[in-house]
């Protein structure tokens, strides 16, 4: 299923469980975050499909988020795209991003 057909189908999910209508932006946000914990507890765990689920998890509360704010998630990862697409550099192993400086 492609990402626009899985996106629609949350939308209409949330819409039917008056998710859409009933929640804000903020409430949405928040299920994000705490969802963002429960991946962070099964990634500590390497809990693959805590993982996946988590990772599901959080996606659907950032449609739900995008579509309560009138935009479009695709948008955001363009535009967030387009700020990193020609920024150099090497993650070092301590998880420091070092940028080349040109």
């Amino acid at each position: 299923m492609s990402y626009a057909n899985v996106e629609m189908k949350i939308i209409q999910w949330a819409e039917a469980r008056k998710i859409i209508p009933n929640s804000s932006p903020e409430t949405q946000l928040l299920k994000a975050v705490s969802e963002m914990g429960e991946l962070a507890d099964a990634t500590i765990k390497n809990d693959k499909e805590a993982i996946v689920d988590s990772v599901g998890d959080v996606m659907v509360c950032l449609v739900n988020y995008c579509a309560l704010q009138d935009i479009n998630l695709v948008d955001c990862m363009e535009v967030a795209y387009d700020q990193i697409k020609n920024r150099r550099g090497t993650l070092l192993p301590n998880g420091v991003f070092k940028k080349d400086i040109t």
